[in-house]
């Protein structure tokens, strides 16, 4: 098959294809809080629990390795499911995994329970995120992209002071008792809105197509492109609220303005990086956004002791340089994927990027310390390999964008063949293209 493996399974009114955008964002919302809701609750948990730092590190690392492994598993089999009933099951068990860990008595139940919301949360990001290149158009996807993952924003924005204003007036249950009722809220909208999205069902086995998913060359490309592009942040955001308190002078009561701060100003930003990535070449959009978002590490890194407003300011401009790069990349990426492995793929690269922000966190954790003085010191560091990260993710997506030109050019211009997407035949794994 060379035809170009972007295209959708069928055409919503606008009006529907917004509200299936905002629906997803939704979904995608709960599942992001889900996450940070548990930064927050640290003191408490490890109180009520009578738990070390490193134990409570697990039940914050569980959900991420739950998360990686579900992913992975679930590219030998979501493309035969139909993503909407997919999705539904998967967002079901997610919030009875939420209740689960509101109601949990004990540490044992509660780590288990973040294990199975991790695994459901996993699976239901690479759903969502594979039905939206399923049903938009390549000519609107960045924008489409930017809806979803306004998501991001949001949870940044209501994350960590939600979870310390319901953890302070009701304990720890509160904030996972929100998710589960917003969940169960949003299930039967869900339910009720979106398309269904057919299975895309192969005469490949499992490991076969596994396989395919794995080792063409551009699933390879589109995998390292996205393991790198979370790996630039997430070697820098575990440290930078204790850098704000350590080293800036933000005292921990102020602490929620700057996920506050960031959160808002992404929120705004997103939507014109949707457009600007639907109106030109997403790898050039890509490298417009990596300056502010270096120029943002190097200044946070480095940054003194200063007065709140500037830390602020610093704060935004990191949160919409870091955030900026997701649109146009995840656009390229799910465009140079064709429909039938689409499911499977977005599985694969989740695991994929939740193993690098787990090893992004481990390299940060080896160059950053506490000083005797109390301040964090190596932080800077950290700061240089993530702008190395930079670098190669645009380096990542130019070589993406040389094999698959078709994913990052705006199609109403798109003049150029595209390159041959994975086919079912003997040479689906490509081993030997010279393009690799």
């Amino acid at each position: 098959m060379n035809s170009d493996p972007a295209a959708p399974v069928a055409i919503l009114p606008a009006r529907r294809e917004r509200t299936m955008l905002i629906t997803l964002a939704a979904v995608q919302f709960t599942n992001i809080m889900d996450f940070m809701i548990m930064m927050p609750l640290g003191a408490q948990l490890m109180e009520v629990f009578a738990i070390n730092p490193t134990q409570f590190s697990r039940l914050v690392a569980a959900y991420g390795l739950a998360a990686a492994t579900s992913g992975f598993a679930g590219g030998f089999v979501l493309d035969r499911f139909d993503r909407k009933r997919a999705l539904m099951v998967m967002y079901a068990a997610f919030a009875v995994a939420t209740l689960a860990c509101a109601l949990a008595p004990t540490y044992l139940t509660l780590l288990l329970a973040r294990v199975a919301a991790g695994a459901c949360g996993g699976l239901v990001g690479s759903i969502l995120t594979a039905m939206v290149g399923d049903v938009i158009p390549p000519e609107r996807r960045g924008r489409a992209m930017s809806v979803v993952m306004s998501s991001f924003p949001l949870a940044s924005i209501f994350g960590v002071p939600v979870g310390i204003m319901l953890a302070t007036a009701f304990e720890w249950h509160a904030p996972f008792m929100l998710l589960a009722a917003s969940s169960a809220i949003i299930w039967p909208v869900a339910a009720r809105v979106l398309p269904a999205v057919p299975s895309h069902k192969s005469a490949q086995s499992p490991l076969a197509q596994m396989r395919v998913i794995l080792f063409h060359p551009i699933h390879r490309r589109g995998l390292a492109l996205g393991a790198m592009l979370v790996f630039a942040g997430a070697s820098i955001v575990p440290f930078m609220a204790p850098s704000m308190v350590l080293n800036v002078g933000v005292s921990e009561t102020q602490l929620p303005l700057i996920y506050l701060a960031g959160g808002v100003c992404t929120f705004f930003s997103m939507p014109f990086l949707g457009r600007m990535t639907d109106r030109f070449d997403k790898w050039h959009v890509l490298l417009v956004t990596t300056i502010p978002a270096a120029l943002s590490v190097f200044i946070l890194t480095h940054l003194p002791a200063v007065p709140l407003p500037i830390a602020l300011a610093v704060a935004a401009l990191f949160f919409v340089g870091m955030s900026g790069r997701f649109p146009p990349t995840m656009a390229m990426i799910t465009n140079a994927v064709e429909d039938r492995y689409r499911g499977g793929f977005m599985s694969v690269i989740s695991a994929v990027q939740q193993a690098a922000a787990g090893v992004a966190s481990i390299t940060a954790g080896l160059l950053v310390s506490t000083s005797a003085n109390g301040r964090l010191v190596g932080y800077p560091r950290a700061g240089y390999v993530s702008l190395t990260a930079f670098v190669i993710t645009v380096w990542l997506g130019w070589r993406l964008r040389q094999i698959a030109p078709f994913a990052a050019r705006n199609p109403a211009t798109n003049h150029v063949a595209a390159a041959t997407p994975p086919s079912a035949g003997p040479a689906a794994n490509a081993v030997d293209d010279p393009t690799r």
